[in-house]
């Protein structure tokens, strides 16, 4: 049996920092450690709705190593997204639990996440992060573009994106007139 395909493209999410606020501490994104701490930011609601009715799939994305860390319960971390899922219209939720020593294929900037069945079109797919790492698995993955939404935080970027927003909003405006007549 084969991997299974599908030929609608994707919009990969990342989490923390897309979809909902990220808690800056020294200049670095963490995700919120409670249901009750997630802020969904005022732009994503019609920025999804945008892309999911131009035929995108959407496909969140998400490095959680605070669990492997033992700093956070896998519960927790499968309570916020089930929060997210049911206020937006996610198709799917792709978690990776661990740390960078655990050495696994689906943490970002590695591109399991993105590659695993079901496998979208991964050449007429996007990745929306914000953060290098996201960049990194979408360009590793095969993904048309890159985007990355630029909070300026204190940490390199040792691989550029494709482009540089500062909202999911105007990442979707850029995806729809970049790619509508994919």
């Amino acid at each position: 049996m084969g991997i299974r395909t599908v030929s609608v493209p994707a919009v990969f999410l990342d989490r923390d920092g897309v979809l909902n606020r990220a808690i800056v501490r020294n200049g670095l994104p963490y995700p919120p450690r409670r249901v009750e701490d997630v802020e969904i930011l005022s732009d994503v609601p019609g920025a999804l709705a945008r892309l999911k009715s131009a035929g995108f799939a959407l496909v969140v994305v998400t490095n959680q190593p605070d669990v492997a860390r033992g700093e956070v319960a896998e519960d927790v971390v499968v309570a916020i997204n089930d929060r997210l899922a049911s206020i937006l219209p996610i198709d799917e939720f792709r978690v990776c639990w661990h740390d960078d020593a655990d050495g696994c294929d689906c943490r970002k900037p590695k591109p399991g996440l993105l590659t695993r069945p079901p496998l979208y079109d991964l050449s007429q797919s996007v990745i929306v992060g914000d953060r290098w790492r996201d960049i990194e698995a979408g360009k590793r993955a095969g993904c048309r573009a890159a985007i990355l939404i630029d909070y300026a935080y204190d940490e390199g970027h040792p691989i550029e994106p494709d482009v540089r927003l500062g909202s999911l909003s105007e990442a979707a405006d850029w995806i729809l007139q970049t790619m509508v007549n994919r």
